[in-house]
């Protein structure tokens, strides 16, 4: 066990979210609400998978841009994640609070890049996206990153326990959502050769 598990709340309890200090600064405010994900990570009781449900609520509409956008916007996520979850738990007064759920987001997105991708999210999204295998395709990238980021198998877990600061909370997240996206490509592609 290293030095930030221990000021780490139980997750398996309902636990409040730290109020941002009264002496914050503007920007600060603003990295707080990112870093919790707008809002999405308040919750008592689960806020990694409320964070996971906000982030895939805001990929949506971001995927209807397109792959490369969507690519880049993803890419800044992570690279920025860094700052914003660092700086968020340093004002929560403690590392990797679970109402911080930024890395959620980042890690849901890389998730769902190879959705975007193959197609499922083309110039017709609006109309893809609202039929029932698309719906399906999104719950399955959804259950997949939370069972990596969850489950914790190595590398993740590692990652988790070994890597502090921003990079620390933000990299099992990264990870996960790697793995996710890798099985993810599995499915659909498998999928795809048996309709064939």
């Amino acid at each position: 066990m290293t030095d930030h598990d221990l000021s780490k709340p139980d997750i398996r309890q309902a636990n409040d979210c730290p109020p941002l200090p009264a002496t914050a600064s503007t920007l600060d405010r603003v990295v707080y609400w990112l870093g919790i994900g707008l809002g999405s990570g308040l919750p008592r009781r689960a806020p990694g998978t409320w964070g996971t449900v906000g982030g895939l609520l805001v990929a949506i509409p971001l995927m209807s841009f397109g792959f490369l956008p969507f690519l880049i916007i993803t890419i800044l996520s992570c690279v920025v994640g860094n700052s914003i979850c660092g700086r968020t738990s340093t004002l929560m007064g403690g590392h990797d609070n679970p109402h911080i759920v930024w890395d959620e987001w980042a890690g849901m997105w890389l998730t769902l890049l190879p959705m975007s991708y193959m197609g499922v999210a083309d110039s017709s999204f609006w109309q893809n996206i609202s039929q029932t295998s698309s719906l399906i395709a999104l719950l399955i990238a959804f259950i997949l990153f939370r069972f990596f980021d969850i489950i914790k198998p190595p590398p993740i877990g590692w990652a988790d326990k070994k890597v502090a600061g921003g990079l620390g909370i933000m990299l099992d997240d990264i990870i996960a959502g790697i793995m996710a996206a890798i099985v993810w490509s599995i499915l659909y592609s498998s999928v795809l050769s048996l309709a064939n």
